[in-house]
């Protein structure tokens, strides 16, 4: 089984102390920061644009796993890239406005790792036919758009058939969730397939930002 990986959602974190709560994130064992972009139109929230991504970036040598929940994301792919993403998922929905293959593509050939995600409301056959162009498939474990909502248990059906894909073929592809993640539902997660976690209110709003990350792991005993 590949190592499970946590990746804190930066958009949980303190701006006001961006750089000591991206520290504190990567001394306390985060694997990945994960970003995720949201343009007032795709989903109803506004969060943060390139800069902010390039202003990460210069804190940490951490891999930046920019989630695009934009539209036209195509358009905007190579300022991110430029940003210092290392990888980058955008979404399976026509609302999206882009044609998924294509974008794909194009984050293939910038050098950056592939990943393509779906909405709860989406079904798992919407993405199927990319799975094998893809690095990572995020699937959401709540609607898209603001931290501190309930983790949706029937989400974890999608994963299974994640798992049974890549099992099959010995992919190796990264199964990724967001979304209500805490200890008690990354272990659902884990045990359904998944292998990275994003993790915002669970670790950035935790008093002890190690012991929260190996909780997430399953290693809620160590220091």
């Amino acid at each position: 089984m590949a190592p499970v990986l946590v990746a804190p959602s930066v958009l949980a974190a303190d701006f006001s102390h961006l750089a000591d709560e991206i520290a504190r994130a990567e001394k306390s064992g985060a694997d990945w920061l994960h970003l995720d972009i949201m343009d007032g139109h795709f989903v109803d929230n506004i969060s943060f644009g390139p800069a902010f991504v390039a202003a990460v970036r210069k804190q940490t040598q951490l891999p930046l796993d920019v989630h695009l929940m934009i539209e036209h994301a195509d358009h905007y792919v190579p300022r991110f890239v430029e940003a210092g993403a290392n990888s980058i998922t955008v979404h399976v929905e026509p609302e999206a406005k882009h044609e998924v293959a294509s974008t794909l593509g194009l984050i293939r050939a910038a050098g950056c790792g592939v990943g393509l995600t779906l909405n709860p409301a989406t079904p798992f056959s919407a993405i199927e036919p990319y799975l094998a162009t893809i690095d990572l498939l995020l699937v959401m474990t709540v609607h898209p758009g603001f931290g501190g909502q309930a983790f949706r248990p029937e989400m974890m059906e999608k994963v299974s058939r994640a798992k049974a894909w890549r099992d099959s073929r010995g992919a190796k592809l990264h199964i990724e969730v967001d979304g209500g993640i805490n200890a008690e539902t990354a272990k659902l997660s884990i045990a359904n397939g998944a292998n990275v976690l994003v993790a915002g209110t669970s670790v950035f709003r935790a008093q002890d930002y190690r012991a929260a990350i190996n909780a997430l792991r399953g290693d809620s005993n160590l220091t």
